[in-house]
């Protein structure tokens, strides 16, 4: 686990220390190679859990018709498509993601599942967002913010593009708190996962970065921090499957 230090001019990508300004071109580099077999992958790695998490998290959101909603690091879009349905076509998503190749995955699949409104789709660096401040109702990022080169400006900038009543979700891989887990899971994360991208990526080095960057990101408690330090009010979060990943909630009054 890892805080960030802004007087700092390096950052972590996975355990490597790399400027600040090389690290969103090398986690570019990673999710580009790994675009095409990113679905598969994730169903493989978490034997579907991942499903469940971001329903989960869905969930949380407690979606009503007509609401704006901006999902950060989108991805495929698994967390757009599950909350469309609920804002409904009074209502507003806007996917985003930095990476081109991601975005264009998600926005291909979404559309082929007949998904045309409410979603709209826009490459976003989410540390510089190009939206106006109080325009969302919900922020929700799944899996990105441990990819991000400045967290907490991602975090503050989702604090401010929240209206007041709204609030952001973070659901991210976190620290186990059952302990003696530990050897297994860092087993599976060091052994079989890069294995496995090999295989069915043909990339393991991408896959051996995302392992690496989940065991740099901050603990529960740590980002509960960043996230109050950053403007957001009664911030909370919930463990899944033993603190493998967690959901931060963080509220704009």
């Amino acid at each position: 686990m890892t805080t960030e230090t802004p007087d700092d001019d390096t950052t972590d990508f996975g355990y490597q220390r790399v400027p600040r300004d090389e690290k969103a071109r090398r986690v570019g580099r990673v999710f580009s190679s790994v675009a095409g077999r990113y679905d598969l992958m994730n169903d493989l790695m978490s034997a579907g859990l991942h499903r469940l998490w971001k329903r989960q998290t869905v969930a949380m959101a407690r979606l009503r018709p007509g609401q704006q909603v901006l999902d950060l690091a989108a991805g495929t879009g698994d967390l757009a498509e599950l909350m469309a349905p609920r804002v409904g076509t009074s209502g507003r998503i806007v996917m985003t993601d930095i990476n081109e190749a991601m975005l264009s995955e998600g926005r291909a699949r979404l559309i082929d599942a007949g998904w045309l409104r409410p979603i709209d789709y826009a490459l976003a660096d989410a540390e510089a967002l190009p939206f106006a401040s109080r325009s969302f109702d919900r922020v929700t990022m799944a899996f990105g913010l441990r990819n991000v080169t400045d967290k907490s400006r991602a975090l503050t900038e989702m604090h401010r593009v929240l209206r007041p009543g709204g609030f952001a979700l973070v659901l991210e891989f976190s620290q186990l708190y059952i302990r003696p887990l530990q050897p297994l899971y860092d087993a599976y994360s060091f052994q079989v996962l890069p294995r496995m991208g090999r295989l069915v990526a043909g990339d393991a080095e991408s896959y051996r970065y995302l392992a690496e960057s989940i065991r740099m990101h901050p603990d529960q408690e740590t980002l509960r921090t960043m996230m109050t330090d950053a403007g957001l009010e009664d911030c909370d979060y919930t463990n899944l499957s033993a603190g493998v990943v967690a959901v931060h909630r963080g509220y704009r009054y």
